[in-house]
């Protein structure tokens, strides 16, 4: 199925990074484009990163964790992947015009996740944000 302009993020557990990423683009791009994220193994949105990225005074709590299977009969603009991991195993199946990977530290700690480690989700969700204000701008 073909779906113009969609932009998907992806990453292991689509909980956080591609959460980010997806509540990023949201914000920054104009009407018209469909934005998602998903992941390998999806959980939950994580309670951190919801956190962080409401200093930013961007609501990502309403998001919901999907399995990148999900979106395989799509025909993406962009798929992103946000870690190393997906990178590596992400399906092949996907179809895009463009791909992209942005490799971002994982600022989850072994299930250690609160207000400690809050300095580590500020850090990827501002790399993150530097490389969607880009994307941003060449899609725009």
């Amino acid at each position: 199925m073909e779906v113009k302009n969609t932009i998907l993020f992806v990453c292991t557990g689509n909980s956080c990074r591609s959460q980010m990423a997806e509540g990023f683009m949201k914000e920054l791009l104009s009407t018209g484009h469909i934005i998602l994220s998903a992941g390998l193994k999806p959980s939950i949105v994580n309670p951190v990163a919801i956190k962080a990225m409401s200093e930013k005074n961007i609501d990502i709590s309403s998001q919901t964790s999907n399995h990148v299977d999900e979106f395989l009969h799509y025909k993406h603009d962009y798929v992103i992947t946000v870690c190393d991991n997906a990178k590596e195993i992400c399906p092949s199946a996907l179809d895009a015009n463009n791909f992209l990977h942005w490799s971002i530290p994982d600022p989850y700690v072994d299930g250690k996740d609160n207000d400690l480690h809050l300095p580590r989700y500020r850090q990827a969700r501002d790399l993150i944000e530097s490389h969607i204000k880009i994307l941003s701008d060449i899609i725009n």
